[in-house]
This record gives C-alpha cells, sequence and structure tokens, in this order.
C-alpha cells in the first residue's frame, strides 16, 4: 500500500470561520483518536481569506481514506450531516503522494 495524502479543502459560510474551525478541530481529535489507520492531520487556515480551511491528511491509502475505514465512520457521517449550518458547500479532496529521490 502506497502513503496518500489527502488535500481537504473547506470554506466556511459568511461569519461561521470560528464556528467551522471549532467543529472541525472537534472532528480531527475524534479521527486521530478512534481511527488508527489516521498517521495525522493539519489544519491551516487562510492568512487572508479566514473562511478558507484547509487540512492536510495522511492516510495509508486513498481507498482506507474513502471506505468504510474512514469516509463511512459515524462521526464523519455525522459531521457531514451538520456541516451545512457553518460550511459552505462539500468540500474539495484530492489525493498527493509524496515524491522521493527529489
Amino acid at each position: 500500500m502506497s502513503k496518500s495524502v489527502v488535500i481537504v479543502g473547506y470554506r466556511a459560510l459568511p461569519d461561521q470561520a470560528d464556528t467551522a474551525k471549532r467543529e472541525i478541530s472537534n472532528l480531527i481529535a475524534t479521527v486521530q483518536s478512534v481511527e488508527p489507520d489516521c498517521g495525522g492531520i493539519t489544519m491551516l487556515q487562510d492568512a487572508t481569506d479566514p473562511s478558507r480551511i484547509t487540512l492536510i491528511e495522511h492516510w495509508p491509502s486513498q481507498e482506507i481514506f474513502l471506505g468504510a475505514q474512514h469516509m463511512q465512520q459515524p462521526h464523519i457521517q455525522s459531521f457531514i450531516q451538520s456541516a451545512g449550518a457553518f460550511l459552505a458547500g462539500p468540500p474539495n479532496i484530492s489525493f498527493w503522494h509524496p515524491v522521493s529521490g527529489v
């Protein structure tokens, strides 16, 4: 299995950036405490547009991230259901692989 870096980009609704940060932070804490496949998550906030929040996540594979081991977990599904209250839409998710030998 190759390692995957998952970039997840969120945009908060107007005046909801603080709520979005808090809810995403709570989700990160849950994922890191109960999902053993998660290799770490870093949350970043855009320096010029606080409504933009990006996660850099480390997973063993894209399949694990997208599958039952992560995306189908109850805490992820609950977050998805509640996110409309503070996020402008679904996240932009992209998958990356580290480049070695550079």
